[in-house]
């Protein structure tokens, strides 16, 4: 259900530790949802940052949230639901997921800051900001997306046959979400994702392609030209239906450029921010 009324809920906001004035870690309750996140930084530019599948703020942020400029920018990076700190309950995937996830999102952004604000959004996170941006558009200031794309297609599905089953990630890419999750709830989640996402393509594949003219912030997409589960012809479609979008391309990037050529990619996202 999504909560587009968040004064229907009573919201809770707990404040799980402070390491210090600039980093806290909340959890803050949507009814009978709780969503952890952490905030950290002292910039005026506020940046939601929206993780994939089944990830975490330490799994798919950890680069971000140590080595981005904390004076430029204040990070707000959350759990979806059912993922890492936002559980119980463990993660579902209904047919409206990406939606869901989205609604969750902008709850978020309305309650615990100032807005507009930007958003980061990396694989299926960078998908529900995209529709995020698309339902809320006086609400984004400016949108980053990476590893994401509007439809789902046969050759896709292949692509992800590949990654469903956590037998074939190496044990440098399983063992964080296994410290997370344990092998049963990751094996089940995957299994349940690529099934979800296999219906989504049986039923002619779309996402949120309608949603992405829709979007008036400007938005930087990322693209690996090396990524092994979302080909080129995605980012160069989200450029195509997005008015005021820009393609930067990393050569040598894969799924987790932002991982792998951290100190390249928050050079990037500075550097738009600063300009949007």
């Amino acid at each position: 259900m999504f909560i587009r009324n968040i004064k229907r809920f009573p919201i809770f906001i707990k404040r799980s530790f402070a390491m210090e004035s600039k980093v806290s870690v909340c959890k803050i309750h949507f009814g009978d949802r709780k969503i952890n996140f952490l905030k950290i930084g002292e910039g005026p530019r506020v940046v939601l940052c929206l993780p994939g599948v089944l990830g975490t703020i330490w799994t798919d942020f950890n680069r971000q949230v140590e080595h981005l400029n904390k004076s430029q920018l204040t990070l707000v990076c959350m759990d979806m639901p059912g993922c890492g700190g936002s559980r119980p309950p463990d993660c579902t995937f209904p047919s409206s997921f990406y939606h869901m996830n989205a609604e969750y999102a902008a709850n978020l952004m309305k309650v615990s800051n100032p807005l507009p604000l930007s958003i980061m959004g990396w694989s299926d996170g960078g998908i529900s900001g995209l529709i995020l941006a698309s339902q809320y558009p006086e609400n984004v200031a400016s949108l980053v997306v990476w590893g994401a794309n509007a439809h789902v297609t046969s050759n896709d599905v292949k692509l992800y046959e590949g990654i469903q089953d956590i037998d074939n990630w190496s044990p440098k890419m399983a063992e964080p979400f296994l410290a997370v999750y344990g092998r049963e709830v990751l094996k089940k989640g995957m299994h349940e994702w690529y099934d979800r996402i296999c219906q989504i393509q049986k039923e002619g594949g779309d996402i949120c392609k309608n949603d992405l003219a829709k979007i008036k912030a400007p938005t930087l997409i990322v693209h690996g030209d090396k990524d092994p589960v979302v080909p080129l012809e995605h980012a160069e479609f989200l450029k195509e239906k997005i008015s005021n979008s820009t393609l930067v391309r990393f050569p040598n990037g894969k799924h987790n450029l932002h991982l792998r050529f951290y100190e390249e990619f928050n050079n990037l996202v500075e550097n738009f921010f600063k300009e949007h």
